[in-house]
């Protein structure tokens, strides 16, 4: 379905909720990139523990709870609705429920350490400077599978929802 509806045309007019998928991927991927950018600065020592920490704190709790939840919707409503209008796309569909989990599996480490570095920099501890680099150090790990989880989506379901219309969205 990608060949019949690539990329290149997905600036032509899209249904709502195809437009609406994009939109929020475009937003993860800010974040995503926000993110990257306050851990470059905290590396580069223009952040210390504190400035880190608001920085990054905030937009990583916003990325994870709407990740979180993006991908609840999708697996549990969209995806099963998927399979149905669309037999052909079935691998691709598993491809990308395997992909939440291990994208889940980042996200709890994510959060494991990011409430590790705030607890750390709240009661001034000597470790919030290793808790800032671990936490830095798992967003790098977690950014290409998340990219690359975002495209393989897109590939697979906007054209679905373009090709099928109403029935797929």
């Amino acid at each position: 379905m990608r060949d019949a509806f690539p990329r290149e045309r997905w600036t032509e007019a899209l249904p709502e909720t195809a437009a609406f998928w994009l939109q929020m991927h475009a937003g993860f991927r800010a974040q995503q990139v926000q993110m990257a950018e306050a851990a470059t600065r905290w590396r580069s020592g223009g952040l210390d523990p504190r400035g880190l920490h608001a920085a990054l704190l905030p937009t990583l709790q916003a990325f994870l709870q709407h990740l979180d939840g993006h991908h609840r919707v999708e697996s549990g409503h969209y995806f099963p609705q998927f399979r149905l209008i669309e037999p052909r796309i079935q691998t691709g569909l598993d491809l990308l429920d395997r992909d939440h989990d291990a994208i889940h599996a980042h996200l709890d480490a994510l959060y494991h350490s990011a409430v590790a570095f705030h607890q750390s920099v709240a009661g001034q501890s000597p470790d919030a400077p290793d808790q800032g680099h671990r936490l830095a150090d798992l967003l790098d790990r977690a950014a290409p599978s998340l990219i690359r989880h975002l495209d393989d989506e897109e590939d697979i379901v906007i054209p679905l929802m373009v090709l099928k219309g109403g029935a797929a969205a």
